[in-house]
Parts: structure tokens; C-alpha cells; sequence
């Protein structure tokens, strides 16, 4: 393989890696804060057995949180340096638009994440409970605004407007239309709820294992009804924002759409491919298996709605192979986690909320699901990034033109030591996640009397 595509394969290497992490931190920021909430609140109700289970839910997501978020700064600071290292044409280019937006990421969200993060997770006992609540809102607000001003760079160099290009070089002529470019609305709405639904089948899991294993706080099933309800409230939502997204990309991203539904020839009445190989060389489908108009009625809400294909792009559309399968794994996976949260929420309503009386198979299916989330990011991601090549900001700025000029073999070793890092230190995450899960400390008493039962106990 040449640097080119060793260089690419390193980006998504890291990219993968990182995204897993603030997937689950932007939502789990506010999940912190409604566990917080909700302990303040039953606390001065005077139900203190009942205020103690939400303690106790925050104390070990609290760690989750921490354990997550440090493996997200870390990946994401070494996922910046392959902008000057594999990618220096992009900043060449588009510097002036892409380095103030990463520079607005650092100074309004992970420093307001950093300066109260200390707080959030030492501080309860040490500070008022107001003072408490206010970092943990903070926290939670900047992992927020950091996929803000990261989903408006990726949004613009997928949908670029509001700039002027002088010898060569790439100038903002209206902040307001760089950042609220056509395509920004719906991918920071898309990734949102992706975080929110990650987040949910991780609290779902987590706490389903720790049933199964026999070692479960009274949290488990508080936690539990939260992540099955997120579940089954926002699936929903996703499919309605995902179809906003789609008539989106088909209007400025037709190639991508092209790509997704494996469509060659520009024709009406496209159909569904449920299955198909699509082939680069023939450009055509093999073994397809499909249903008659129906992606056209999905993309543009018309049986007879036309749907351009491949062929009208020649030389300027991605590779349909990743794309059509990266898409159907991330729908396969959303309608299986659609099918889960409904089915959990119905039976763990009518157990009255309680998980141990669930049936095991559906125990061990909310633990199989736990990480179902990461997998359907990372294929919608892929979908987005591999789906705008050969662009690096799309119909302006090519891959192949702003790649560094490294050996082959160099960026090959890197590769290779990147991959081997991240993947042992995802065995560590998941194995550190089921170690806190299997053995959670005793929860201590709680007195609203007393604060001092509650020195030398954050998380």
C-alpha cells in the first residue's frame, strides 16, 4: 500500500479509537448531573434509603466518567499531531478555518472541563452540595460544547460555505456560515443522541452484569431504568433526526447517498438493497436482495423519486464497498437496540423495577449490548469520513493533494504501533469497567444531618 492510503488507515485508526470515548463522556456528563439531582432531591424528602442508591450511582459512574475522559484527552491530543505530521497541506490550506475552530474547542470546553473536573470528583464533602452540583452542570456543559466545535469543523469540511480562497489559501468570509454550515444542525443533533444512546446501553449493561454476577448495589436498578428509558425515548428520535440527516447528505453530498445505497445508474423507483456485493471493477451489485422503490421513498419521500448513482461521479465518489456495509451495520445495529430497549423497559416495568427478576437471557442480552453504541458510531462515522473521499473538505480540497510526504514504510510502523497500543489499551478500559462492576465498594451511610459522614468519600 502506498503512504497514502497507510496514512488514512492511521487517521481512522486513531479517530476510531478516540471517538469511543467522548461518546460515552458528552452524555454521561448529564446522566452524572440527573443522578446528582436526584440524590439532592430524595435526600431533603427525608428518604435517605432511597436518596442513598442515587449516591451510590453517582459515585461509580462518577469513575466511569474519569476513567473515560482521560482516555479521551490523551487519544485526542495524539489524533491532533497527525495534522502536522501525515496531513500538513490541510492546515496549509484550510488553517485559517479549521485552526481557530480546534483553538475554540480547547478554550471554551476543556477548560471548563479541566478547571472543575477536580472539583466533580474530589470535592463532595469538601464543598457545598451547590458548589458540587454547579461543577458536575460545568463538566457536563463543556463535553457538550467540545463535540460543538468539533462537529462544526467536520460539518464544514463536509458541507464547506462562508469562505474565499486567496493564492491558494482558504479565509473566512463569515464565521456564522463556516460554523452553521448547511450540515451542522444535523450531525451535532446525530452525534448527540448517538452519545445518549451509547451511554444508555452502557448503564443498562453494566448494571445487568452486575445482577447476573450477583454483586449488584441498590443503584443497579435505578441505573437500569434510566438507561433502558433513554433507550427507548431516544432510538426513536435518532431514526426521525437520521432521515432529516439523509435528505441532507442526498442534497449536498449525492455521491455519499450514491455510495450508502449501493445505486450505480441514476434511475426512479430505487430500491432497497437489504443485501448486496457491490463491485468497483463491473460497477454493478451482485447477489442483491432488495425491496422494490423503497430506498427512494426513504431518501426523497417519493416512489418514483430520482436517486443519482455512482456513475454520474466518476473519479469523485468514495468507495461503495465500506461505505454500503458501514451503513447497514450502523442501521442493523439501531433497529436491534430499538428492539432491546422496548422489550427491557416492558418487562422491567411489569417487574415492578426490579432487574433480578428479569429472565437471565434478557440479563445476558443487556450485557451482550452494553458496548453496542461503539459500534454503531464508529460504523456512522466511517459512513461520514470515508463517504466524503476523495475529498478532505468536499468538491475543494483533495485527500491525495495534502497527504505528507513520508515512506510508505514509516507510516506502516507507526501504523502498526498505533494499533497495537489502542487495542491493548481498549482491553484494559473493558477490563477495568467489569473489575469496578464485579467488585463495587460499600456504600457508605448518609446523614443530611451530618455532613461529616461525608468527608474522605468522593469517588
Amino acid at each position: 500500500m502506498d503512504a497514502l492510503i497507510l496514512a488514512r488507515m492511521q487517521f481512522a485508526a486513531n479517530i476510531t479509537f478516540h471517538i469511543l470515548f467522548p461518546t460515552i463522556t458528552i452524555a454521561l456528563g448529564w446522566v452524572l448531573l440527573f443522578f446528582r439531582w436526584r440524590w439532592l432531591r430524595t435526600q431533603r424528602s427525608g428518604d435517605m434509603a432511597h436518596a442513598q442508591g442515587w449516591l451510590d450511582a453517582y459515585r461509580f459512574w462518577t469513575k466511569v466518567f474519569a476513567l473515560s475522559f482521560a482516555l479521551g484527552v490523551v487519544s485526542g491530543v495524539t489524533m491532533s499531531f497527525q495534522f502536522g505530521t501525515n496531513w500538513p497541506g490541510f492546515m496549509e490550506q484550510v488553517g485559517n478555518i479549521a485552526g481557530p475552530l480546534l483553538a475554540y474547542e480547547v478554550l471554551t470546553a476543556f477548560f471548563l472541563e479541566a478547571g472543575f473536573l477536580g472539583v466533580m470528583l474530589f470535592g463532595h464533602g469538601r464543598v457545598s452540595e451547590r458548589v458540587h452540583l454547579m461543577a458536575t452542570f460545568f463538566v457536563a456543559l463543556g463535553t457538550t460544547l467540545s463535540a460543538f466545535w468539533i462537529l462544526a469543523l467536520n460539518s464544514w469540511m463536509q458541507t464547506p460555505v462562508g469562505y474565499e480562497i486567496r493564492d491558494g489559501v482558504y479565509h473566512v468570509s463569515s464565521w456564522f456560515e463556516v460554523i452553521f454550515n448547511p450540515s451542522f444542525p444535523y450531525r451535532l443533533t446525530h452525534m448527540l443522541l448517538a452519545s445518549a444512546l451509547t451511554c444508555a446501553f452502557l448503564l443498562a449493561g453494566l448494571s445487568a452484569w452486575q445482577v447476573l454476577k450477583g454483586v449488584a448495589q441498590r443503584s443497579a436498578p435505578r441505573v437500569m431504568r434510566v438507561g433502558l428509558t433513554m433507550a427507548a425515548l431516544l432510538v426513536p428520535l435518532q431514526i426521525f433526526v437520521g432521515d432529516l440527516h439523509g435528505l441532507n447528505t442526498l442534497k449536498h453530498q449525492p455521491a455519499k447517498i450514491a455510495a450508502m445505497e449501493g445505486v450505480w445508474e441514476t434511475q426512479r423507483g430505487v430500491p432497497l438493497l437489504l443485501f448486496a456485493l457491490p463491485d468497483a471493477e463491473r460497477r454493478m451489485n451482485h447477489f442483491e436482495v432488495k425491496i422494490p422503490k423503497l430506498a427512494s421513498l426513504i431518501l426523497t419521500h417519493q416512489l418514483d423519486g430520482e436517486v443519482q448513482g455512482l456513475n454520474d461521479f466518476i473519479g469523485e465518489h468514495p468507495p461503495s464497498l465500506p461505505v454500503f456495509f458501514a451503513f447497514r451495520i450502523m442501521i442493523g445495529m439501531g433497529l436491534l437496540m430499538l428492539a432491546t430497549s422496548w422489550l427491557g423497559w416492558w418487562l422491567l416495568r411489569r417487574s415492578r423495577w426490579q432487574p433480578a427478576q428479569l429472565p437471565r437471557k434478557l440479563l445476558w442480552l443487556f450485557a451482550g449490548m452494553t458496548f453496542s453504541g461503539w459500534v454503531a458510531t464508529v460504523a456512522g462515522w466511517y459512513v461520514t469520513e470515508i463517504g466524503r473521499q476523495p475529498f478532505i473538505v468536499q468538491g475543494l480540497v483533495r485527500t491525495a493533494d495534502v497527504v505528507a510526504q513520508v515512506p510508505a514504510p514509516m507510516v506502516g510502523l507507526t501504523l502498526a504501533l498505533y494499533v497495537t497500543v489502542y487495542l491493548a489499551l481498549i482491553v484494559a478500559y473493558i477490563a477495568v469497567l467489569k473489575y469496578m462492576a464485579e467488585k463495587p465498594e460499600t456504600p457508605l451511610p448518609v446523614d443530611a444531618g451530618s455532613p461529616s459522614l461525608l468527608q474522605g468519600t468522593s469517588p
